[in-house]
């Protein structure tokens, strides 16, 4: 199929799971579209749309579709835990089903629709070996050698999370944004502040590598109970409250599952011209 979007201007959803919102761009049947330039200008509250992260949708062999997460910065990232339940939410409404599988870089992932009609997505297994967090160096994963004695638990993106007594006191943007590019991450780290609040129930709060602090991460919500469980802390189900609401993490034998709310909140275009200057 001739892809004229560059033309006519290019079509783009507005979606959120717990106040992590996304532009979707759909680009079944077409070449994909986003570049660095692109995303980083779409990224931008003031000039752009706006996003903590940007997904695109596209075609594979052998499952409902493949989805490509971008940052707010132009970077690209490696798993998206809440813009995978939005667009599997639109996907299987689409399909009129209650269940899709689709490829991101952590391979082929799955989704189902709750009768309750909150979306589950099945994560993938947790990254438990330094270097396939990664790390730079062979350190006990569960305490890094980091004042505040975190965690370390890859989900597909590096995470460094940090249980302390009140997540509310903690000055995210500083410390996050001090850790995110720590020597011993030598891609950048998501940054996680979590407290236990009650059984096998916790607060947290997340710098982002790439958009800095958000209402909630999908990954790093993972991340943080697989991290509890492993330190003792809680059971393998957990829920977890962030800044934009809440988020159900059962760690499995078949992988960590996420369960939330997903929104779409609007359809927009992108004019030619504004492709144009941010090809």
């Amino acid at each position: 199929m001739k892809d004229t979007r560059s033309s006519q201007g290019l079509p783009f959803m507005k979606m959120h799971g717990a106040g992590n919102d996304f532009v979707i761009i759909d680009s079944r049947g077409l070449p994909t579209a986003t570049t660095p330039a692109l995303a980083a200008a779409l990224g931008d509250r003031n000039r752009g749309v706006g996003f903590d992260q940007l997904a695109e949708i596209r075609d594979v062999d052998g499952s409902d579709f493949a989805l490509d997460f971008w940052n707010s910065d132009g970077s690209r990232a490696g798993a998206c835990g809440n813009a995978s339940r939005c667009v599997a939410d639109f996907v299987m409404t689409g399909l009129g089903r209650d269940r899709v599988t689709f490829v991101t870089e952590r391979g082929t992932l799955g989704a189902e629709r709750r009768p309750d009609g909150l979306v589950s997505v099945n994560m993938g297994a947790p990254i438990l070996d330094w270097a396939g967090v990664p790390l730079s160096d062979a350190v006990d994963l569960l305490h890094l050698p980091i004042e505040g004695d975190p965690a370390a638990v890859g989900m597909g993106n590096p995470h460094c999370v940090f249980f302390v007594d009140d997540v509310e006191a903690v000055e995210v943007a500083k410390v996050g944004s001090a850790i995110e590019n720590h020597p011993l991450f030598p891609s950048a780290t998501n940054v996680e502040f979590a407290s236990l609040t009650g059984l096998d129930r916790l607060r947290m709060r997340v710098w982002e590598r790439g958009a800095g602090i958000t209402l909630a991460c999908g990954s790093g919500a993972c991340a943080t109970a697989v991290a509890a469980h492993l330190r003792g802390l809680t059971g393998r189900r957990v829920a977890i409250d962030l800044d934009g609401g809440t988020l159900e993490i059962d760690w499995r034998d078949d992988g960590v599952w996420m369960t939330g709310p997903s929104a779409h909140v609007f359809d927009g275009w992108l004019t030619p011209a504004y492709l144009a200057e941010h090809a």
